[in-house]
Parts: structure tokens; C-alpha cells; sequence
């Protein structure tokens, strides 16, 4: 789910569009109304749902009074590197832990083995 937001605009109308490599999206595409901030500006917010695929370019482009041309904003699915090193990070620490865990059990088991237990009489 993606999401295009525009705050503190006035006056009200403003008209947001979802476009898939050049062409208009119409599906899968809904938004809200121009709320009211209460302090005489509004926002509004268009949600786009999708499922991305490599190499395609998705655009929200926002149209306004007070703009001279649309502006777009482009999402880019690449993560940064210093987010692919976090998420390495995790996964690594994940398997660590759960290697650490199995050993653990396996050797209670193997300790606990043999062993009776007699209920404090």
C-alpha cells in the first residue's frame, strides 16, 4: 500500500493521481476528502494498492492552485544500502539465536535423560 499525502494547502481543491510507468491508474486507488485542519489549511491523502514489480516506476503526481506545474513524487523500490545491512544484521542475529536455542534443548534433553523425578513426599 502506498500513500500520497498533502498537507497545509489552500484553498481546497486539490486533485491527486496515481500513474504506473506513464499511464493513469484508476484501480485499486481510493482517498480521502479534504479535511480540515482547523486552522484554514487542509490535507488529504490517496492510497494506491499494488503489487510492485521489478523495474516499474510508480508516480503520485499532486496538482494545486498555488503550484505553477504538478508536482510528482516517484517511489523508489530500492532499499538503501544501510537498510539491506540492517536487516542482514537481524536475519544473522535470528539464526544465531535460534542455533543457540536448539543446542540448549538438546542438551537438556540428553542431561535429563535417565533422571526420575520423585514428587517431594
Amino acid at each position: 500500500m502506498l500513500v500520497c499525502s498533502a498537507y497545509d494547502f489552500y484553498p481546497k481543491m486539490i486533485r491527486m493521481s496515481w500513474y504506473r510507468d506513464g499511464q493513469k491508474v484508476t484501480s485499486d486507488v481510493w482517498a480521502t476528502e479534504e479535511l480540515a485542519d482547523g486552522d484554514w489549511f487542509y490535507q488529504s491523502h490517496s492510497y494506491l494498492e499494488f503489487t510492485p514489480k521489478p523495474g516499474e516506476k510508480i508516480t503520485c503526481v499532486v496538482e494545486h492552485i498555488s503550484f505553477k506545474e504538478p508536482n510528482e513524487f516517484a517511489w523508489d523500490s530500492s532499499m538503501p544500502e544501510s537498510e539491506r545491512n540492517k536487516v542482514a544484521i537481524g536475519a544473522a542475529g535470528l539464526v544465531l539465536g535460534l542455533v543457540v536455542c536448539a543446542a540448549g534443548l538438546l542438551y537438556y534433553r540428553k542431561k535429563s535423560q535417565g533422571w526420575i523425578m520423585v514428587p517431594p513426599g
